[in-house]
C-alpha cells in the first residue's frame, strides 16, 4: 500500500502503514536509497567489469535531460553530469562490448556542450559534500578524454575551484598516511592513489566510505586481489539490490532509523518499534557520537536524532557526545566543517530540550546551550521567515527542522520566529494545495503540514485549510515517486525517511 492510498483511508491504516516501514527496516538494514547518477556514472569509469554494466550506461543514457544534463535545476545538475559525461567517455574510449556507440557518443556531445557553459559562467553552485574536489577531479578526466576530439575545447574550471587541493589530497593517500576519515567517502576523487592505499581498510561489511564509488576506487583492478575480497562482495550486493545502478550513500542504518522514528514519534503515531533496533540505536551512540552508517565519521545530526527518538521512546541516553561538536557559538557537523547548518543545531535542540524535559535535573549543563542554540537559529531565519539549510535543497526541511525545534524548546523568544515561518508557508502554498521548491512533491507538502500542525498556531483557521487541501495532494500522491531532494555528492532520497515525513503528515491531519 501507498503512502497516498494510505493518506485516503482513516487513521488505523496510517498506524499500519508505519508499522509496516518500521519493520521494513529491519529486513533491509543498510536502508532504502534512490539511486544516483554520480555514483552510477562512477561505476560506469571504475568498474566495468562488475555485474550490471550494461544497465548502468543504459539508466545514464535514459536519465539525461534535453537540454544534455542530468540533475536538478539551480546548479544542481552539474556533478551528476560531469560524472555522467566523463563515464560515457571512459566506456566510448573502451569501446566497451555490449553497448550502443551511437547512442553514447550522442549522450556524451550533448553533456559536453551543455556543461561548457555551465562552468565558464557564474554557477552559483550548492554546497555539496566534496563539490570543490569532485568538479576539478572529474573536468581533468573529460579533458583527457576530450583531447583530440574534432571542436571540443577543454572544460574549464568554476571560478574559485583550483586543483591544488586536490594534489595534496592524492599526495596523502599515496603516501599511506592516514586519511581524514569524512574524506573516505568521496575516495574515488584521489584517482589511482586510491587503489589499494595502504592506510584504508574496508568495513568488515567491505564498504569503504559507505560509498560504491569510493569502494570500487579503493578496490581497484579486481584481478589483482582475492576473488574473496569483502569489498568486491559489498559491490555485488549493493548492484544486485539495486539492479546495475547504484546509491550515492549505503548503508545508511542509524541515519533512516533515527530520522523514520523521529518523524512518526513526534507526530504521535503509534508505533511497535522492535526492541533490537532501539539496542541498536542506542549502541551506535559512543563517546565521539553516531555515524549514518559504516564507512562514515559520526556526526551531530545523527547524533541529535538518534538522542531525540530514544528519548521519544522513553529511553533517554545523555547527550554528552554532543559537546564533541561544539564550536563555541554553534554545533558542526563533524569537527572541522567549513559550512554551516540550521537543520543540524535545530536537532541539535531538539536533543538536549526533549533530554532536559525528561531528566529535568540536566537542565543545569544543557539550559543555557538550548538557549543559546535557539538564538543562533533565530538569528539565521530569512527575512521571509524561511530558512536554508546545507543538507537539503527545499527550504520546506530546514523550515521544518527549525520551527518545530524552537516550538517545542527555543521559549517565548522564539515565538515571533515560529509565527513567521508559518506565515511563510501559507503565503507560498501552490494553487493545487502543495508545496514544493521546483514543483510540488509530496515530501516538502509533508514537511510544510508539519510546520502548521506541530506548533502552536495550528489552531489558526487559515493553517486548517492549508491543511485540508494538503492531505488531498497527499491523496493525490499515490504511486508517485519521491524525488531526490537530500543533499550527498549529489542529490538523493532516503525513501523511509521520506514515507515517514508523508506518514506524519497525514496523521497529524486526519487526527486534527
Amino acid at each position: 500500500m501507498t503512502v497516498g492510498e494510505v493518506a485516503a483511508r482513516d487513521a488505523e491504516d496510517l498506524v499500519a502503514a508505519a508499522n509496516e516501514l518500521v519493520t521494513g527496516m529491519m529486513f533491509r538494514p543498510w536502508g532504502h536509497v534512490s539511486v544516483s547518477v554520480y555514483e552510477t556514472g562512477r561505476l560506469v569509469s571504475l568498474a566495468p567489469w562488475l555485474a550490471g554494466h550494461p544497465e548502468r550506461l543504459g539508466y545514464l543514457l535514459a536519465t539525461q535531460g534535453p537540454d544534455g544534463m542530468w540533475g536538478a535545476p539551480d546548479g544542481y545538475g552539474l556533478v551528476p553530469t560531469l560524472s555522467a559525461t566523463e563515464a560515457i567517455l571512459a566506456a566510448l574510449r573502451r569501446e566497451d562490448p555490449d553497448t550502443a556507440p551511437d547512442a553514447l557518443r550522442e549522450a556524451a556531445g550533448r553533456g559536453l556542450r551543455a556543461l561548457a557553459p555551465c562552468l565558464a559562467g557564474d554557477a552559483g553552485l550548492p554546497d555539496m559534500p566534496a563539490i570543490e574536489h569532485i568538479v576539478p577531479s572529474l573536468v581533468t578526466l573529460i579533458n583527457r578524454h576530450a583531447a583530440g576530439l574534432p571542436e571540443v575545447e577543454p572544460l574549464p574550471l568554476p571560478e574559485g575551484m583550483r586543483h591544488d587541493t586536490l594534489d595534496l589530497i592524492r599526495a596523502r593517500v599515496s603516501s599511506g598516511a592516514e586519511v581524514p576519515e569524512k574524506l573516505l567517502h568521496a575516495l574515488e576523487i584521489a584517482g589511482p592513489a586510491a587503489a589499494g592505499a595502504p592506510a584504508i581498510v574496508p568495513t568488515p561489511i567491505g564498504t569503504v566510505g559507505a560509498s560504491p564509488a569510493a569502494t570500487a576506487a579503493w578496490l581497484g583492478d579486481p584481478a589483482a586481489r582475492d576473488p574473496h575480497e569483502p569489498a568486491r562482495a559489498h559491490l555485488e550486493a549493493v548492484v544486485s539490490r539495486h539492479g546495475g545502478p547504484v546509491p550515492v550513500g549505503l548503508p545508511i542504518t542509524v541515519f533512516e532509523r533515527g530520522w523514520v522514528l523521529s518523524w512518526l514519534l513526534r507526530a504521535g503515531v503509534s508505533v511497535d518499534v522492535p526492541p533490537e533496533m532501539v539496542a541498536d540505536l542506542r549502541a551506535a551512540i559512543g563517546p565521539t557520537g553516531a555515524a549514518a552508517g559504516p564507512g562514515l565519521p559520526a556526526d551531530a545530526d545523527t547524533t541529535s536524532v538518534a538522542l531525540y527518538a530514544l528519548a521519544l521512546l522513553g529511553v533517554p541516553y545523555e547527550p554528552d557526545s554532543l559537546w564533541a561538536f561544539h564550536t563555541g557559538t554553534h554545533f558542526s557537523t563533524w569537527p572541522g566543517e567549513e559550512g554551516r547548518s540550521v537543520s543540524v543545531n535545530a536537532h541539535v535542540l531538539d536533543a538536549f530540550g526533549r533530554y532536559v524535559a525528561c531528566r529535568p535535573e540536566a537542565g543545569a549543563r544543557y539550559g543555557q546551550a538550548v538557549a543559546d542554540i535557539a538564538a543562533w537559529i533565530r538569528d539565521r531565519q530569512e527575512p521571509d521567515g524561511s530558512w536554508a539549510d546545507r543538507w537539503h535543497a527545499s527550504p520546506y526541511y530546514a523550515a521544518a527542522s527549525c520551527a518545530l525545534a524552537l516550538d517545542e524548546f527555543g521559549g517565548e523568544e522564539s515565538a515571533g520566529a515560529v509565527r513567521a515561518t508559518v506565515d511563510w508557508v501559507l503565503a507560498t502554498q501552490r494553487p493545487d494545495g502543495s508545496w514544493g521548491r521546483w514543483a510540488a512533491t509530496a515530501e516538502e507538502t509533508a514537511y510544510a503540514m508539519q510546520v502548521l500542525l506541530l506548533t502552536r498556531w495550528r489552531s489558526d483557521p487559515r493553517a486548517t485549510r492549508a491543511v485540508s487541501r494538503g492531505l488531498a495532494c497527499l491523496r493525490r500522491s499515490a504511486g508517485e515517486e519521491h524525488p531526490a531532494l537530500w543533499h550527498d555528492k549529489d542529490l538523493y532520497a532516503p525513501i523511509a525517511v521520506v514515507r515517514a515525513a508523508i506518514i506524519a503528515a497525514a496523521h497529524l491531519a486526519r487526527r486534527t
